[in-house]
């Protein structure tokens, strides 16, 4: 990013204190993952709120961040290699503060790789469908007279729950006693479909017990109770 770039989104985007970690986000499920996991690190960081409202997802300056216009989106001044580096895709983010502190990705290369693919199981499923049934069930969705895509995503949405109560028997967290970047990634999207889709009932989450032993358990942290608030 060169220094030109840098000045814009500055100016849109003031840091308290350009030395520290910036996030764009919204307390929205992808948003909750990088203001959870950053929290988790005890990092110091600046939040600058992207009001999707006004349209500041299509603004110059945020789309120099994530230039697919969507949160959240992270610069620290102090990359990997001590340069400057700028992410989107809160997956990779995630993956990126991890590498970063050495921390919430196992303690060896096998819970490394199990973590990494129930990221993936996150990003390429549980997101996606759960964003869905939310559509379908509390928004616009509501307007659709044939029932058959809102079916089709609950029923994917419960499937997918399965597939993760099955995971979580006999462990602690999702890849066993670790609690990693697979957990940050799945959890706020389980407490966000229950929550404030409303569509617990919808995908039958009382027939998913662990997932919910684990949800009260990652619901529990303090870190995840600051987490799921940023931005205010």
């Amino acid at each position: 990013m060169n220094t030109e770039t840098l000045k814009l989104i500055q100016q849109h985007f003031p840091p308290q204190d350009p030395a520290r970690i910036q996030l764009y986000s919204l307390a929205t499920p992808n948003g909750q993952k990088v203001s959870i996991m950053l929290e988790e690190l005890g990092l110091e960081y600046d939040v600058h709120k992207v009001d999707i409202g006004k349209g500041e997802q299509f603004h110059p300056a945020f789309l120099a961040v994530s230039p697919n216009n969507k949160i959240p989106a992270l610069i620290d001044p102090q990359g990997l290699n001590g340069e400057l580096q700028a992410l989107f895709e809160s997956g990779a983010i995630l993956l990126y503060l991890a590498e970063k502190t050495g921390r919430l990705l196992g303690q060896n290369a096998e819970q490394r790789y199990q973590a990494i693919q129930w990221l993936m199981f996150q990003m390429g499923g549980i997101g996606p469908m759960f964003g869905q049934v939310g559509f379908f069930h509390r928004f616009a969705g509501k307007d659709i007279e044939d029932p058959r895509p809102k079916e089709r995503y609950v029923q994917e949405a419960s499937r997918l729950l399965g597939v993760l109560n099955k995971q979580l028997e006999g462990k602690t967290w999702v890849i066993g006693d670790d609690y990693t970047i697979a957990d940050i990634a799945i959890f706020p999207w389980v407490s966000n479909l229950i929550g404030f889709y409303d569509a617990g009932e919808l995908v039958g989450i009382e027939r998913f017990a662990e997932v919910t032993r684990v949800l009260n358990a990652f619901r529990a942290r303090p870190a995840v109770q600051r987490g799921m608030k940023i931005p205010l």
